[in-house]
Order: C-alpha cells, then structure tokens, then sequence
C-alpha cells in the first residue's frame, strides 16, 4: 500500500494542474489513471485562451512548450452560422496578425493534449504517476482516504484526495452524490474527417446553430493534417423529448444539408462516430467533502453555451492544489474547512457559468439568433463584443442583457 499527502484520481487536464500546480510549491503527491497513455477521448478538441492563461499561472515555461507544440493548430476566431443561414466571422482579437501576434486559441486532439499534460507531469520528481490502475474502492477512515483497485491489488492511502476522473466519476456519484439531470447535461457525438472544404485559412472554428439541432449545435474543428474534428452537441433534455438520435442527425446532415453536402462531399471519416455526455455547470453543486475536493468534469462545471470543459478543468485543478496546500499546512480535512473550496471555484467560474446558462437559452429563440446575426454583419461593435465572448464574462453580460438589443435596434 502507498502512502501519500494527496491522491490525485485522473491525469487529464484538471488532474494534471492540480498535480503540477502542487509540484510548483514542493508537495508530493502521487496520480493514478486507470487509462495507459497516450488515450484518446472523445471531445470536441477546442482550447480556450483560459488555457495558456493557466498554465501560465502554474509555469510559463509549461504554457511556452504549449506554443510550440507541433500536434495543434492556431485558431483564430469563431465563424457563427445562424439558424436562418447567415453566417459572420469574428475574430478572437480584432485586426489580429497572424505572424506577430501570439495565438488566443488552438485546436489539438485529446489524444495529444492529453498527452502533452502527462510528460508536464513526467517531467516533476514531485509527482509520482502510476497509469492502468482504476481506483473503485473508496473507504473514508479517521486518518485518511483508503484508494482501492477492484479485489484491492493496488491500493493508496491519501490524507485527502482530488477527484479529477472526469464526467463518469464513481466517486463523484457515489461519495459526492452527484447524478445526471438531463436539463443541466449536454450529450454529443463526434467523429474525425479527412478532406473537408472550405476551411477557414486562419483555423476559425465553425458553429452551425442549425434548426435541427436547437438547442445545440454542429461544430466543425480545423485540425492539423488536414484533418476536422466534426459534432453534434443537444441539451439531453431535448434528446429524450424528441427521440434525438445524434449519430443519424449528424450523418443525415452532412449528407442532406445544400451547404454542408458540398463541403463534405469528398470528405471521408476517418473514425467512428463516437458519443460523450457533458456535464454542464448550470446548476451550482457542493464541490467538496471529508478530505475530497472535486475538479473539472467530475466538479459537473463544462460551460453550457460554449461547451469549454478543458479550460474550467486547468481552471479548478489549479484551485484545488490552493486549497489541498491549505488544508496539508492547516493539518484539517473535515467537509467544512474545505467548503471555501466551492466558493472559490463559484467566484472565478459562476458569473461566467450563469450567463451562459441564460444564452443557452436564449438561443433556442431562433428569431432572436438571427437578428443578432443580422445585426452583427452590419455593426463593428457588436461583432468585436462577439470576438471576445469566449474569453470575457463581462461581454456575455452585455450579451445576456435584453437591453443590449434594444439599443442596438435603435441605435443602427
């Protein structure tokens, strides 16, 4: 049996900020992951600027090797196509210089992200990674957390433990409690194509707000190699009222649809397509326990309109080494000398959480959408609000207000 300071359950990106934001400050600690690197998962791909911004915040030196990261792209921008056909382009900084400025956003595979943030974590004496071992056993004892493989083979004991195993955590649902509730859950699917036209030339990614998929959207993600990451993602709420079958709708699409069949016409799959849930950060939930913080995917916190997960994940792993560092100096563990944990997680991700929980709404107005894409490839100023609208709470504000459009409308 292993004994350590804090176990780690997961080497995703919210597990591997927690482990190398604790390795930063000298604290021990061991990750286990029941997957054997590299692994792929399924996801739409996309990296917000939140991400360099955290691992900045951990180590510019690991946010510097992102940059040269050879298995990504740079994106530039977002292309919005509404529901009524109209489609604008808005770049994530306006009048950006695609050889002088550093990049916003890029577009890189799990499968290489992933495996970017393990050999980050490799490169830590600090962390001692174990990989092909599922912890499914969890046993709260006075003196600490008892990790278990299934029949108890492998096992760690953790004066408290970060759970960072992604949106399937059994112990998520059966310590924290946590279950799925379709109107705060987005299902998707999603497959890689080879040989998609049209293209953006400086990586916009594209989302399609199509009729058929309110209150959803298609995405397609520039990849390098020429290569797209292509979805579908529904609320789950209405994929069981309407008897949605994503994977049919997503075929049916690109093979029906005048804009996209042309696009598509000569593009071949190169995967399946594979389906995901998300579990969406549109209800506020207890993120910590007796001697257990939970981050990222398992904390239930990707963004309801954007569907950004792996940028919350950076996010709150990084929160979560504060707060073990805290609790180890303190030497207490209990559920409520952890409680501040959520707050803080609520104070840098709820404003943001909570206005996209209204736009996600919002967009289920198709009237709505397509005026304000009207409005968009008519008004500068909206558009560069737009541009922004990824990254800065304080635009969607502006964006969730109805106010806004009104002045807008009278102000054409």
């Amino acid at each position: 049996m292993k004994q350590t300071a804090v176990c780690i359950i997961g080497a995703g990106p919210s597990g591997a900020a927690a482990a190398l934001q604790l390795a930063q400050w000298g604290i021990r600690c061991i990750v286990v992951d029941k997957a054997t690197f590299p692994r792929d998962k399924v996801c739409g791909d996309g990296l917000s600027g939140k991400v360099i911004t955290a691992l900045t915040r951990i180590d510019p030196a690991i946010a510097e090797r992102l940059q040269q990261y050879l298995h990504k792209v740079n994106s530039w921008g977002v292309t919005f196509v509404s529901p009524g056909r109209l489609s604008m382009d808005v770049p994530y900084k306006p009048n950006y210089n695609t050889t002088d400025d550093p990049p916003i956003g890029f577009v890189c595979k799990r499968i290489h992200f992933d495996q970017f943030l393990v050999d980050e974590i490799k490169r830590r004496p600090e962390i001692e990674f174990i990989e092909g071992v599922s912890l499914d056993q969890y046993q709260l004892q006075p003196d600490g957390y008892l990790l278990s493989e299934a029949g108890g083979s492998f096992q760690v004991k953790a004066d408290m433990v970060i759970v960072a195993n992604g949106a399937h955590s059994s112990f998520t649902r059966h310590v924290a409690g946590f279950t799925v509730e379709p109107a705060h859950h987005m299902a998707g699917v999603r497959a890689y194509y080879q040989g998609v036209t049209d293209l953006h030339k400086d990586n916009f990614i594209e989302l399609h707000f199509l009729k058929s998929f309110l209150p959803g959207y298609l995405w397609v993600f520039p990849l390098p190699n020429g290569e797209a990451n292509v979805g579908i993602g529904m609320l789950s709420s209405a994929v069981r009222k309407d008897k949605v079958n994503l994977k049919q709708l997503l075929t049916a699409t690109l093979e029906q649809d005048p804009i996209l069949k042309a696009r598509f016409s000569n593009a071949k799959a190169i995967t399946p397509i594979e389906g995901y849930g998300l579990p969406l950060g549109s209800k506020r939930r207890q993120l910590a326990g007796d001697r257990y913080l939970l981050t990222g995917d398992a904390a239930y916190l990707i963004d309801p309109f954007t569907g950004e997960g792996i940028g919350n994940g950076l996010y709150t792993g990084r929160i979560a080494a504060e707060h073990a560092a805290a609790a180890l100096k303190a030497g207490k563990f209990g559920a409520a000398e952890l409680a501040p944990y959520t707050e803080h997680v609520y104070k840098v991700l709820g404003a943001e959480l909570s206005l996209s929980t209204k736009l996600q709404r919002m967009v289920r107005y198709k009237w709505l959408f397509n005026m304000l894409m009207k409005m968009g490839t008519r008004n500068k100023q909206l558009r560069e609000l737009i541009s922004c609208m990824f990254y800065e709470v304080d635009v969607r504000k502006k964006l969730a207000s109805p106010m806004f459009y009104l002045k807008l409308l009278f102000n054409r």
